[in-house]
């Protein structure tokens, strides 16, 4: 914890939406590969996706793109009404919004080991929509924290900006660094998700809830640590 306090607090929170982005990717592998071609995390593919099978294209999925889009804005709209009370940055409601997430991700995880949600139309569609909803309330979060060009759900305007800031563009190259870390993160995480996947269902959605969990925890440690070295009358953050 001590050389975790010595770096600073943008930076960390940098560290952990980047860990977020990973576990992004291992859940809509997860989702896309094992529960009917559906992104619970990336929601510009959903709609995409919803497009083409409304237009009538051959095995597409009509339901599950639909029940994540709507819970998906369901988790994002409870998380940002959670956090729209408290302060901008971290507070003890991002760690509780994140560890809510933790929770349901790791409950999940259990579930589909012991329930047939792949052979089960009912258990796969609950399952896809509770996914979103934890993943709505994971990117209002992240919205909250403005950690720049970091949603940990979606790299399109990520791979927008490297380019359009790039010095071939005659940008200054500003956040490159991150950009670029944001897209091989959840490049591989969706690597990771795929393989696991070739092990069990459950094991991909594990690694996620660990990542959570971590995230979760370290957020909410080094937010009491800033606020002990806060002055007392600034220090009262909610």
């Amino acid at each position: 914890m001590k050389r975790l306090a010595a770096v600073p607090t943008e930076r960390v929170h940098l560290w952990l939406m980047l860990a977020l982005t990973f576990s992004t990717g291992v859940v809509d592998a997860v989702g896309y590969l094992g529960l009917d071609r559906v992104f619970t995390g990336n929601m510009t593919g959903n709609v995409v996706l919803l497009g083409m099978g409304l237009a009538g294209a051959e095995n597409l999925p009509i339901l599950r793109p639909v029940l994540a889009l709507v819970f998906f804005m369901l988790g994002a709209a409870a998380a940002g009404r959670m956090l729209r009370r408290g302060p901008e940055g971290w507070s003890w409601r991002t760690s509780l919004a994140l560890m809510v997430v933790a929770a349901t991700i790791s409950a999940l995880a259990v579930f589909v080991a012991v329930a047939d949600v792949q052979g089960d139309e009912v258990l796969g569609s609950i399952t896809t929509s509770a996914l979103a909803a934890v993943m709505g309330v994971q990117a209002a979060t992240a919205k909250r924290l403005k950690v720049a060009e970091i949603t940990t759900v979606v790299v399109t305007s990520t791979i927008t900006g490297l380019a359009a800031d790039s010095r071939l563009a005659g940008g200054d190259g500003r956040y490159r660094a991150r950009r670029i870390l944001a897209i091989a993160l959840i490049l591989l995480g969706a690597l990771a998700g795929a393989a696991a996947l070739n092990v069990a269902l459950w094991l991909g959605l594990a690694v996620s809830a660990v990542i959570s969990i971590a995230v979760a925890v370290i957020g909410y440690l080094r937010h009491r640590h800033d606020r002990s070295l806060a002055p007392a009358d600034g220090a009262t953050t909610t």
